[in-house]
């Protein structure tokens, strides 16, 4: 995830893209593997781009319908400004979930061994301190996405009934509440929550 290079300001884009990508992350886990590790690049991030509903909202709809998906979670480089936000964050998150976040720095070996720990360096982008020159492509991101679409859409159409999709579906009153993100976004914006 890149949160600096977010390109919306709705905060229910940014709950159902979220959502899309943390599904397509579960469908392309290999059998057997129940848990996930999310990396979380803090280039171009600013506090400026951060709703504290939006925030919360995260928060809830991880631990409500992802719980134990989460591995490891790592905020790479995020800035010292990051430190004040995470400090308001931590009381939304479950300990158990706080205990899986780390703090990784480019500029700190002692940091970066999670990372090295945790990748094979030559598949892991440069970008997060790892081998591979390739970056990120969009047309290949897309083809991916589609594909994952089609999948998807294959699935459900075949009458199979997953645990994993039904425990993520929103409830029609999740829904109302997700809703009411879009009205509140600017609250939390302006400083009024």
């Amino acid at each position: 995830m890149r949160p600096g290079l977010q390109n919306t300001n709705s905060p229910v884009g940014q709950i159902k893209y979220l959502v899309y990508c943390i599904e397509n992350a579960i469908m392309n886990l290999v059998q057997d593997q129940e848990q996930m590790v999310w990396l979380v690049d803090f280039q171009g991030w600013a506090m400026t781009s951060i709703s504290v509903k939006v925030t919360r909202e995260t928060a809830r709809i991880l631990q409500d319908h992802y719980p134990e998906r989460l591995g490891i979670g790592i905020l790479y480089n995020p800035p010292k400004i990051f430190e004040s936000f995470w400090t308001i964050v931590k009381p939304f998150l479950e300990t158990k979930t706080y205990k899986k976040m780390k703090f990784v720095y480019s500029d700190d070996p002692k940091s970066l061994k999670v990372i090295e720990e945790i990748f094979d360096l030559d598949k892991l982008d440069v970008a997060f301190g790892g081998r591979n020159p390739a970056g990120f492509n969009l047309e290949v991101y897309a083809r991916q996405m589609k594909d994952d679409d089609s999948k998807r859409t294959n699935f459900h159409g075949s009458g199979c009934s997953s645990p994993f999709y039904q425990s993520s579906s929103l409830s029609e009153s999740q829904q109302h509440e997700s809703t009411d993100l879009d009205r509140d976004s600017n609250a939390s914006d302006e400083g009024r929550l």
